[in-house]
């Protein structure tokens, strides 16, 4: 298939960071912490960052919409990744060289099956006709998801493919007021956004519950920082840890010319999840007027349910409820 998806390639840190090892029986699969320097990454300089938009980082799984079937169609993510033998390969040899770029990949034989309809995200380099893998030997792309999938079942729960809908979350007009609504999938074509909720990422929001879990797509970028520190690591530190904006999983900087930098708590040694998140400090308002779309939505869907809560309105996420 020789469509390319949108772009999801390694962002990269604000700062230039430094890899710790941390030996310890909790974190033998990833036996070290990467930790931000106080220098800012020469990248984010060439992106001029001191211009760029600051957004809240969102703690989920990334998505993209693009057209499958003829239709607007919610793709998951999925990274092709190399089997075990080509994986130890790999590793013997980022231990022995610092360049990983002279590794040699034998696309074909190295790394694990996909489905036919998989696609490799966009700026994904390629050789022959065939995309090559990133820095850490995967192949980011995407796979379209499918109507009552089981695999990709919380992703297919906030999509109606029949009106073409997804059940997104995003600013309200009203200052401070969060919205969740339908929203066109043609509208978010080429978008990538991410999916949160009861099962995503131990839900960090305190979306639903195992009984009623509930799931919603947020644009990336959809909620930009009023009030952001400087690109002093000091003053980052400080926002993170002593108000209440800060209480974000990192800061995601959308820049001119369109590249993304970022910064995740765990960069500055700082905790995540949190018990409490800037996201469930503001209320939020249900708009869903069920009479503008012409479908009978399943009883147990998620459009059904929050249907009946059409104009309602909670002081948190955490605080929505269906009833039984």
């Amino acid at each position: 298939m020789s469509r390319r998806g949108a772009v999801q390639r390694k962002v990269p840190c604000l700062f230039v960071t430094e890899v710790k090892e941390e030996p310890s029986a909790k974190r033998e699969r990833q036996p070290f912490k990467v930790l931000a320097t106080e220098t800012l990454n020469e990248k984010a300089l060439e992106a001029d960052i001191y211009n760029a938009v600051p957004t809240e980082k969102v703690d989920g799984t990334c998505c993209y919409v693009t057209t499958y079937k003829g239709q607007p169609y919610l793709w998951a993510r999925l990274d092709r990744r190399p089997n075990k033998q080509a994986e130890k390969r790999f590793k013997r040899f980022l231990y022995s060289v610092d360049d990983c770029k002279e590794f040699h990949w034998n696309v074909e034989e190295d790394f694990k099956p996909v489905p036919d309809t998989w696609i490799p995200a966009k700026e994904i380099e390629f050789s022959n006709g065939n995309p090559l893998p990133d820095e850490n030997g995967h192949m980011p792309g995407w796979v379209p998801v499918e109507k009552n999938s089981k695999q990709y079942c919380w992703h297919s729960s906030v999509v109606s493919y029949e009106t073409e809908m997804a059940l997104v979350l995003k600013h309200h007009a009203d200052p401070g007021l969060l919205e969740i609504r339908p929203v066109s999938l043609s509208e978010l074509l080429e978008q990538t956004l991410e999916l949160i909720g009861t099962n995503i990422n131990a839900n960090p929001y305190g979306l639903g519950s195992k009984k009623q879990p509930i799931h919603l797509l947020v644009p990336h970028g959809a909620f930009e920082i009023k009030n952001p520190p400087t690109l002093k690591q000091s003053d980052i530190v400080s926002w993170f840890e002593g108000c209440s904006e800060g209480q974000v999983e990192g800061i995601v900087w959308h820049c001119r010319d369109g590249c993304l930098i970022k910064l995740h708590r765990h960069h500055l040694g700082l905790c995540w999840p949190l018990a409490e998140t800037y996201l469930n400090s503001q209320p939020v308002v249900i708009s869903f007027n069920r009479n503008d779309y012409d479908c009978d939505f399943g009883p147990k869907s998620l459009f059904h349910q929050f249907s009946k809560l059409d104009g309602q309105r909670f002081d948190r996420l955490k605080d929505i409820k269906f009833d039984d």
